[in-house]
Formats: structure tokens, C-alpha cells, sequence
């Protein structure tokens, strides 16, 4: 990892430079203006080190005269997990919130022995007697620098960066370097202040800003115990609508993964009650929901399953480098355990239920599903470990988990205890998984093996640099704790640092209720996108789902939504604009800027041409349009992008109904020219209309602008222009002979009377 050019200042030096001071000291500092004290028998030398480099305490190191013997190291190093300082109970032990960096040889001189390779570096590291019985010298524990908000994605990790790990420093204490070398670490100080650099390294792409940067967007891998549901489908609608928006601004390359989470208790009960293996019942769940993504238009490029080799391979690599950095150890684990959630809980998340016969059971708080005591030999995560670090990542990146009352939910949980995480389960309970790689006796944690699925896509171990860390993961908030705590601690053991950011999302109710088997509530996709179509329910979907909040599903609201600002408002004002009795010619009109001068304040000046107040505000309105999609889309609020463009699709209605250009007379040259206007005004509003609506609704937005004859090229976000004759440039589509006629945009739905979507069983 790159350590930049660390800023050193003197406090004082109690040894005269004489009249050979140096006017300026390196990087620019300047030196000291007068000479200072006479010659003293110690030097002392302050050392700040800002926090872009290693810090440590801020005290003199204090070096004894020449021929006398130290009384005590100047800094004793205390290793929270040192062998002598180990509690009674391993799994409790404190362990550093920073990774180390290693030594540094002194300029100009060879490594110390403890760095060098080769047949004589064993000889070489024996440290050399010393006056006063002192055979080496420690200095201070460093810390590792404040994460930036995009770490280098190449960070090494593995057997050769273990030495850089807050677990394998944390196992071990430092290796001892002579007293000589760190007096000869002093000396360059007084000459020149040479610090050796390491190389520059080249910026991986993935971690790169600007318009050609990388980016990884994922979904959930959902559980395959079950057909997927409404919320399956609204985590990938979401991820999808950000997908198509990035690629229609072209900011750079692009992937989009989804797939299906295999293992797990869940699963294997699942299959036996279906009297099933659960390979074959995995294979039949995950083609219904690859089934179902695809009949919705979810734009995946990868569709993940973790029974997959690749997966596989993935999860063993990277079990192999938590084991290698310290991060795991086994001990005996008891509490209350969730099957259909696949987590322990304590018991402040617990609530006690009774039964139809009046016996008393505990379910979990949050989801109401119920536990039980479980007691195992497992493999725990130092998760304690990393509570400090996690605070300090989401500090200073408050982004890093979007919106921000989940941000906030985070914090809260990390001021709370931080037990350690149990991520194995026994075999003889748990065979359906993937084996703990040299223990045959345990299968590795479903959520673990689950959360890497991220890395597999990218090509982890090997080819994961060129993504990672530049990944946006879309979740729902039931599963927050394992994506905001567990996976970044997860990264950090390994030396990997965590996404760019985590957008989570709230839960669809059902008339007020929770989805439930047992209610019969559950709301199929597949039967709702043939009612509404494809792009309905997808429109309605991200027009009424907010982030933040819990949102309500009926069958009443999406007819009406759907009526109201598709069928009516967006495709009644195509029909009217585009019939044959008001354009004959079937042409993009001309503009006429005398019939519509441009105006810098419409407020205060009295208008030139037929245009009228209300036109220029409604004008500015959709000019302005496109940056706030933009934003709301950067801010992961789609509903909100949609809701300003339903507002500019009825101010754009307004226009056309307040000016009657069906009532004008084409023969007379002036109305002819403002009837043009018109129509030339509303026609570009569409295109605008239907060139943001894409990521929504991408069959409806392509008919649109195919409609209007605006070619694939000419549908980008970045160069999206809107009514160029009115600021004086030329318009590509003047003159310009429309498409043929689609027919109706979106037609009107029958009014559902309690219609039910029946969930469909396996």
C-alpha cells in the first residue's frame, strides 16, 4: 500500500546547526531563522506525522550519549494479543483497528535483517548484544492512514500481505530491529531528511473518477427456498433503472449482477419437505426467478448461482486468507438461532409469541420468525475486531450506506457491542454448503459464503482489481446488518476495502399487511406484468416505491397510476400532437422564433410573440428537467425523478390544450407559423420525455421516440439538448419526417374490483 510523502516538523533540536543550517529543509519547510542552543549531551527531535502518513505518539525519542547504556526503551510496544497477554477466553481478545505497515530501511542502507531473504537472513536477524543488557530497540505502534473513499482496489491480501494485517500483526509482536539501525534512521535527519518512498503505483481503473470509470451495480442474490415475490423484483427493478441510466449518460463501462443464494438450512429443509435433493430443487427455483428477471426487462449481465465452480472456488480462496491473517478461530458458540434468516440473534432482538394451544415460543422481533437454542463448535470472526475501523469507514465516507436514516441505523448498531460472528455451522447439521476447506467437520456460513458472490463476479482472486472496490449493492433493509457490518469487516479482514456504497431499500406491504404464505398475500411478478405489462408494473413499481419508507401495494392504485400518467397524460399528448388532422405532413415542425422570442426575464417583460408567461415557465421547467433526473437518480430517488417528469408531461398538456392549435387555420401564414410552434414545442418535450423515461420504461420509451424518428444514436443522456431553436442553434430534427404510427403508447386499463394476484406455489 502507497504511504505518501509523510510531513515532518521540528520541534527543537537542542544541538547547534551552526552557521551551516540550511536555508530551507525539504518539501519546502523553512529552517530556523536563529541558531539555536549550544550543543547539549542528548538530542531530541519531535516528530508529527500528519494522519495522510503514519502517526503515532507525539513524544521526543530520547537517545543516550555515546558509550552510555538505556535505562528502558523509549517506547515499550504492548500487543493486545501477544501469547503473555492472551485472555482466558481467545475469541474476547482485543485486537488492533488498524493494519501496520511495514519497516522502512533507513536511506541508503540495506533491509533490515528481518525484511531480507535469502540463505543468510535467518543468521542476519539475530539481534546484537548491547550496553546495559538491552539487546533492541521498538518503536512506536503506527496505525494505517484514514481510508480514502476509494482505496486501492489492488491492495494486496493473502499469505504475502499477512504482515499487513491488523489480525496477523495483532498474533504476533513486531520483529525487533537493532538499536543501530535506528540510530542511523536519526542521522539522515540532520543532513539531508531523505525518506525512502515505495514505487508509484498506477491507478487501478476501478478505483478511478470521472466519466470512463468502472462500476459494478448488484441485486441481492436471492434465496432460492421459494418463487420470487414482489420485493425480489423491486431490488432489481432498482438496480436496473440506475444500470440503464449510467449506460445512457456513458459513464463508462458497466456490469449488473444478480443471481440465486443455494445453500443453507433453509434450503436443505425446504427440499426435504418438497421430497426433493436440494440441487434439483435450486435448479428449478433459480430458472424461475431468471425467468421472471428477463420477462420484467432486467438488464443483468450476470446471473450468479452459488452452486456454481466459480463461486465455489471463490469462497474457499477467500476463507483461505481470513484464516491466514488471524481473522478466525474455533470456539464453542450457543444461542438462539433463526432458520429462515439464517443468523443468530440475542436476545434483545427476541420477542415471545403464543401458540393456537397457548404455548409460549420466541420469534425474532424484526421479521416474526421464530428461533431456536442452538448450541456448536463453530469457527468464529474477530468481528470485535472491527468495530473501531467501521466506525472510522463510515465517518468519513457518509454515502458509503444511502438513504441516510439507514446510514444512521448503522452508526447506531456499531455503538452497540460488536460479539464475534459465528460463520461455520457443524456438517452433521448442516450438509447442504460448501465444506470449511481442511476440516471436513464444518460447512462454511451461508451469509458468508453468500456475500462473496460479489468478488466471484468480478473474477476474485485474479481479475477482481479492475472492479473492486467500485461497487454499488441495492438491498433490501432486512438484510442491512450482513451488507453495512459484516461484508466491510469481512473485506477489511482480507485486505480488501469495502463497496463505494450500499443503496438499501424499504418493503412493500399488501393493503396494509405484510406479505405472508400464510395470509395468502404474496404478490407473483409474473401474473402482475401480464395484467399491467412489462413497462406498467415496472413504471409503477419505481413511480411509487420510496427508499425510505414502507410502501402499500393494491391493485386499485396501480391501475389508477398507470391510467392517469401513461396512458392519459404521456400517451394521450403523443396521439394529440402527432394526428394526421393537425401535422398532414407527418413532420418534425419548424420553430418560429417570432412567434416564440426568447426572453431573459418573462416575468418582467411583456411578451413579444404569441407565447405567454405560463409558456416560458413551463419552457424552463423542461429545460431544467434533465439535471434534476440526474440528481435524483444520483441520490437514489427514482420515485422522485419520475414524479418531476409526470409534472412536466401535464404542464406540457396544459400548453397544448391552452393554445388550441387544433382550432388554428394552416392556410393562414401566421397561424400556420405559431400552429408549427406548437407542435415543434410539444414534439421536443416528448423527446425529452421519452429519452429520461428509458431506464423506466424501455418498450414505451423506444415506441415513443421511434415515433418521433430519434435515432439510437441520438438517445443518449449526455448530449440531451431540449428546444435549441429558442436559444438560437440549429435542431437536428426540423424538417425531419416522423415514424410510422405505433398505435396507442400505453393503453387505458379495466378497473381491477379486488383483484388478487394468487401467488404461485412451487
Amino acid at each position: 500500500m502507497r504511504v505518501n510523502q509523510p510531513h515532518l516538523h521540528y520541534g527543537f533540536l537542542e544541538q547547534s546547526l551552526g552557521t551551516n543550517a540550511p536555508q530551507q529543509l525539504p518539501w519546502g519547510m523553512p529552517a530556523p531563522q536563529a541558531p539555536l542552543a549550544a550543543p547539549a549531551p542528548h538530542l531530541f527531535v519531535y516528530l508529527f506525522i500528519s494522519d495522510r502518513a503514519l502517526s503515532g505518539p507525539k513524544q521526543p525519542i530520547r537517545l543516550p550519549p555515546r558509550g552510555e547504556a538505556p535505562t528502558s526503551r523509549p517506547f515499550p510496544h504492548r500487543n493486545p494479543l501477544s501469547p503473555q497477554r492472551l485472555p482466558a477466553r481467545q475469541h474476547q481478545a482485543a485486537l488492533p483497528s488498524h493494519p501496520t505497515f511495514p519497516e522502512q530501511p533507513p536511506h541508503g542502507s540495506a533491509p533490515p535483517a528481518h525484511l531480507r531473504r535469502g540463505p543468510g537472513a535467518a543468521a542476519a536477524a539475530a539481534p546484537r548484544g548491547l550496553p546495559g543488557g538491552s539487546t533492541t530497540w521498538r518503536p512506536p505502534p503506527r496505525r494505517q492512514p484514514a481510508p480514502s473513499s476509494r482505496p486501492d482496489p489492488r491492495r494486496p491480501h493473502g499469505a504475502r500481505a499477512a504482515a499487513r494485517s491488523p489480525l496477523a500483526a495483532a498474533a504476533a509482536p513486531p520483529p525487533a530491529r537493532p538499536l543501530r539501525a535506528a540510530a542511523a534512521m536519526l542521522r539522515p535527519l540532520r543532513r539531508r531528511l531523505s525518506v525512502p518512498q515505495p514505487p508509484l503505483r498506477r491507478r487501478s481503473s476501478a478505483s478511478a473518477s470521472g466519466p470512463g470509470r468502472r462500476l459494478l451495480l448488484s441485486t441481492p442474490i436471492f434465496y432460492a427456498n421459494g418463487p420470487p415475490h414482489l420485493g425480489h423484483l423491486y431490488s432489481a427493478l432498482l438496480a436496473d433503472a440506475l444500470h440503464r441510466q449510467r449506460g445512457l449518460r456513458g459513464a463508462g463501462p458497466g456490469r449488473f449482477s444478480t443471481g440465486t443464494d443455494e445453500h443453507g438450512l433453509k434450503i436443505q429443509q425446504a427440499a426435504a419437505e418438497a421430497g426433493t435433493s436440494p440441487p434439483e430443487l435450486c435448479a428449478r427455483v433459480s430458472a424461475l426467478f431468471r425467468q421472471a428477471l428477463t420477462q420484467a426487462a432486467v438488464s443483468f449481465t450476470d446471473f450468479i448461482r452459488t452452486s456454481e465452480p466459480r463461486h465455489q472456488r471463490a469462497v474457499c480462496h477467500f476463507w483461505g486468507a481470513l484464516q491466514e491473517r488471524g481473522a478466525l478461530y474455533k470456539g464453542s458458540y450457543e444461542g438462539w438461532y433463526c432458520t429462515p434468516d439464517e443468523c443468530f440473534l440475542p436476545e434483545s432482538q427476541l420477542a415471545e409469541r403464543t401458540d393456537s394451544q397457548g404455548r409460549t415460543y420466541k420469534v425474532s422481533s424484526e421479521t416474526g420468525h421464530e428461533v431456536h437454542w442452538t448450541k456448536e463448535e463453530n469457527y468464529m470472526f474477530r468481528l470485535s475486531a472491527f468495530r473501531d475501523p467501521l466506525q472510522k469507514w463510515l465517518r468519513d465516507n457518509p454515502r458509503a450506506v444511502f438513504p441516510n436514516p439507514f446510514y444512521q441505523r448503522v452508526l447506531h448498531w456499531l455503538g452497540d457491542d460488536l460479539p464475534d460472528l459465528s460463520v461455520s455451522r457443524e456438517r452433521s447439521r448442516l450438509q447442504w454448503g460448501i465444506p470449511v476447506p481442511g476440516d471436513s467437520t464444518q460447512t462454511i456460513y451461508v451469509w458468508v459464503d453468500a456475500l462473496v458472490n460479489y468478488l466471484s463476479v468480478v473474477g476474485y482472486p485474479e481479475t477482481h482489481g479492475e472492479w473492486w472496490p467500485a461497487a454499488h449493492h441495492v438491498v433490501g433493509k432486512d438484510i442491512l446488518k450482513f451488507h453495512a457490518v459484516y461484508w466491510p469487516a469481512l473485506l477489511m479482514a482480507v485486505g480488501l476495502p469495502p463497496p463505494e456504497q450500499i443503496l438499501v431499500h424499504s418493503h412493500w406491504t399488501v393493503r396494509g399487511q405484510k406479505m405472508s404464505k400464510s395470509l395468502g398475500n404474496v404478490i407473483d411478478p409474473s401474473a402482475c406484468i401480464g395484467q399491467y405489462t412489462v413497462d406498467g408494473f415496472r413504471y409503477f413499481l419505481l413511480r411509487q416505491g420510496v427508499p425510505e419508507r414502507d410502501c402499500d401495494y393494491y391493485d386499485e392504485k396501480v391501475v389508477k397510476v398507470l391510467n392517469s400518467e401513461l396512458a392519459d397524460a404521456l400517451g394521450g399528448l403523443l396521439n394529440r400532437s402527432t394526428a394526421l388532422s393537425i401535422n398532414p405532413s407527418n413532420t418534425y415542425p419548424y420553430f418560429s422564433e417570432s412567434c416564440f422570442p426568447k426572453i431573459l426575464d418573462y416575468r418582467e417583460t411583456k411578451a413579444l410573440g404569441r407565447a405567454s408567461a405560463e409558456d416560458y415557465e413551463f419552457v424552463v421547467s423542461v429545460a431544467s428537467l434533465p439535471l434534476q433526473v440526474a440528481s435524483y437518480f444520483e441520490d437514489f430517488q427514482i420515485y422522485k425523478a419520475l414524479e418531476c417528469i409526470a409534472l412536466c408531461v401535464r404542464q406540457t398538456n396544459g400548453f397544448f390544450q391552452r393554445h388550441r392549435p387544433w382550432k388554428l387555420n394552416r392556410n393562414h401564414p401566421a397561424e400556420k407559423l405559431w400552429l408549427d410552434t406548437i407542435i415543434h414545442v410539444t414534439l421536443e418535450c416528448l423527446r425529452v420525455f421519452g429519452t429520461l423515461l428509458q431506464p423506466v420504461i424501455p418498450c414505451t420509451a423506444d415506441k415513443l421516440l421511434s415515433r418521433l424518428a430519434v435515432e439510437p444514436e441520438e438517445r443518449g443522456l449526455s448530449n440531451l439538448t431540449f428546444l435549441p431553436r429558442y436559444n438560437g442553434k440549429p435542431c437536428p430534427f426540423e424538417g425531419r419526417q416522423l415514424g410510422s404510427d405505433t398505435g396507442i403508447l400505453f393503453h387505458r386499463l379495466e378497473k381491477s374490483s379486488q383483484h388478487q394476484i394468487e401467488n404461485r406455489r412451487l
